[in-house]
């Protein structure tokens, strides 16, 4: 297929404003395609499903021609005559294939991403362009050790030394490669530092790695060459011939740019959605738009524009709270008709953030999808024979949290599969199945969201922490329970790994994971059993904008509860209060001893009224744990806006955000995770 020009097909018009639906629509074809890979017998391989491969490959070459994207071109193009051979049963499926495709997928992701302008510059694809020629021959194409040379360019910096921790990660893992200062340690004059790479390891590790030490906005890795090479003629970069390699466990990738909104109302809708029809009649219009097959259902829209919605109905609740609060006290007979408007207003307005917020929700599947290809990789790496299985896929997170806990879970299936499940030898010899299974959970549970890595391996082994805790001089005893034992997991840089793999246990312990959870406001703990395997139990609050809450009296001042995590109140009657150890507080409920927090105590506020014989216990739950809160009474139940507290003043312990009230005040919300941790200890 000839290639056409840009300018040929302009004709007057700017075809650039269509390059956003077409990565779009690229970006999902690719995730697509790799999905298909993953999921394809090599053995018997479903002729629809070498044919859905086929398309997406076309459907990709197609765009990436009409807007004269060369290399995207020329790639896509071997990726059709394999697979035109396949799918005709003139070769048959080889995983040498399944692999070059996929390292194809990685590799157009980086062209795409050149084109977009994210990125500095893409892998040399004319080597894996030979092997995709020689396999569509029939031919056994030979490949090489897989160690290349990169450019690591880190900054802005304020000082020199915050890249020292990079070098100190090549002097004490041999394994990893050698690091090069270019700079003489030196900051250029816009504050940056670049070092020379030589390593077998993909992009997408080193960069995990680096970014324990330097924040990953800081990093940029690129194929090196002397001098900096330049766009040749045909549009490829003139790079260093080095085999591409993107990290797996990036693969399905969620723009923070972009995301999806489903139309309320597709037909009627459809004209503002496809843009590109208004336009004269040209390839350029519908060589984009057959990329996908969602055009007639789904609309695109910033992120930006979303969050400046959601802002906006944030103040129309708060404004609806001021209006229902200044009509409370009017004659219902005479205001009838204002205050069923009012009324009319809360219900739509709750209706209306809602499915606001519904906009920005993202299933726990965009995070799930990127596991496959990794775990796919790195059982090969490791001559292990691993499964992946999913639950809750369809729980849905704010689209922000969703971005935020891929590392911290990348990390933990990492350890899964290096440490965790055991060859298959070793499981057939301890009377387990070869393969070995990880199971990654999602779920709701009352006012958090709890995600789940679970493994069926050898587990940990509390001697061997335990000696390595003595190495360390950590004070441990014998007679520590399981629980404090495996706490010791995460003490910085704690590792039991006999030795270090270029996977996992590279300096990077557990810490480091638990520290940006806790950044998120989260927490995680650890269970296991020697022999059956380890759990690893995320929990992560509700980061939504707009929540309902439950307001509660103490003092002159007024709290907001969450209400999910609110499970029932009651009167509180003298002698329900037990103490225990001096200071220490319990109620017994059906049963059950709840310690209790007096929210007076605990944030310093005078108590009204005439003592605990007037104050209501409020039982809420976090983190699979009760506590009684202490209160003086309670003022309502309502949807409430959160303010980063943070932001604008500082970290409070107990508090998790700010809110304002329908007469102006500003009222505390309570951090029930933070009470119920107060209370266990």
């Amino acid at each position: 297929m000839g290639e056409i020009s840009n300018a040929g097909l302009q004709g007057g018009f700017d075809l650039t404003q269509f390059h956003g639906v077409f990565f779009e629509e690229a970006g999902e074809n690719l995730a697509n395609m790799e999905s298909l890979l993953l999921a394809i017998d090599v053995e018997s391989a479903d002729a629809e499903q070498l044919n859905a491969i086929f398309r997406a490959a076309h459907s990709i070459k197609g765009g990436a021609a009409t807007f004269g994207f060369a290399d995207v071109t020329e790639l896509t193009h071997e990726l059709e005559t394999l697979l035109d051979r396949l799918r005709k049963a003139e070769l048959k499926l080889r995983r040498e294939m399944i692999d070059a495709l996929l390292e194809a997928g990685d590799v157009l992701r980086a062209q795409l991403a050149r084109h977009r302008g994210s990125a500095s510059d893409s892998p040399d694809a004319r080597d894996l362009i030979g092997r995709i020629r020689a396999l569509a021959k029939g031919e056994v194409p030979a490949g090489g050790d897989g160690r290349r040379v990169l450019r690591v360019r880190v900054g802005p910096l304020a000082d020199a030394a915050a890249a020292d921790g990079l070098a100190e990660l090549f002097r004490d893992i041999p394994a990893l490669g050698t690091l090069e200062a270019l700079d003489n340690g030196a900051l250029s004059a816009d504050g940056f530092r670049e070092f020379r790479v030589t390593t077998a390891s993909p992009d997408g590790e080193l960069l995990e790695l680096f970014s324990f030490h330097v924040a990953r906005e800081q990093i940029a890795i690129e194929p090196y060459a002397e001098p900096a090479h330049t766009d040749t003629a045909d549009g490829r970069a003139d790079a260093p011939r080095s085999a591409p390699e993107s990290d797996p466990g990036y693969g399905f990738f969620v723009d923070p740019q972009t995301l999806r909104a489903e139309s309320a109302a597709p037909a009627a809708a459809a004209p503002a959605m496809q843009p590109q029809q208004s336009a004269p009649r040209r390839p350029a219009a519908n060589k984009p738009a057959a990329a996908g097959s969602l055009d007639s259902t789904t609309l695109r829209v910033s992120v930006e524009k979303v969050d400046q919605l959601i802002n906006l109905v944030g103040e129309l609740v708060i404004t609806q709270a001021m209006l229902t609060q200044r009509t409370r006290d009017l004659d219902p007979v005479q205001f009838q008709a204002l205050l069923a408007g009012v009324a009319d207003l809360e219900r739509n307005t709750r209706h209306l953030q809602e499915a606001v917020l519904s906009i920005r929700m993202i299933p726990m599947a965009f995070v799930f999808n990127r596991f496959p290809r990794m775990l796919r990789d790195l059982a090969a790496k490791l001559g292990k024979e691993i499964e992946l299985k999913t639950v809750g896929e369809a729980t849905e997170l704010d689209k922000g949290l969703v971005e935020k806990i891929v590392d911290p879970l990348t990390h933990l299936v990492r350890n899964s599969a290096d440490h965790g499940i055991e060859t298959p030898s070793q499981r057939l010899a301890a009377g387990k199945p070869a393969h070995g299974t990880i199971t990654l959970s999602a779920a709701h549970e009352g006012g958090s969201i709890v995600i789940e890595v679970r493994d069926d391996g050898a587990g940990l082994k509390r001697d061997r922490i335990l000696a390595k805790a003595r190495e360390r001089g950590l004070a441990v005893r014998d007679d520590m329970t399981n629980a404090e034992v495996w706490a010791l997991i995460w003490e910085p840089g704690f590792s039991t790994a006999e030795q270090v793999s270029d996977v996992s246990g590279r300096g990077v312990g557990m810490d480091v994971v638990r520290k940006n959870i806790a950044a998120l406001g989260g927490t995680v703990e650890l269970d296991s059993a020697e022999g059956a395997g380890t759990r690893v139990t995320v929990r992560l609050p509700l980061t939504l904008a707009i929540m309902d809450g439950m307001s509660v009296g103490v003092g002159g001042e007024t709290y907001i509860v969450p209400l999910a995590s609110v499970v029932e109140s009651f009167q509180l009657s003298e002698g329900m209060l037990l103490a225990v150890g001096g200071s220490g507080r319990v109620v017994k409920v059906r049963g059950d001893y709840l310690p209790v927090v007096s929210l007076a105590e605990f944030f310093g506020v005078p108590r009204d009224g005439s003592g605990p014989k007037d104050s209501i216990l409020l039982i809420v739950e976090a983190e699979g744990s009760r506590v009684a809160l202490l209160v003086d009474e309670l003022l309502g139940q309502q949807q409430i806006v959160v303010k980063n507290l943070e932001t604008n003043y500082r970290r409070v312990p107990g508090i998790s955000g700010a809110t304002i009230l329908g007469d102006g005040r500003v009222a505390l919300i309570a951090d029930v995770a933070a009470l119920v941790r107060r209370a266990r200890h």
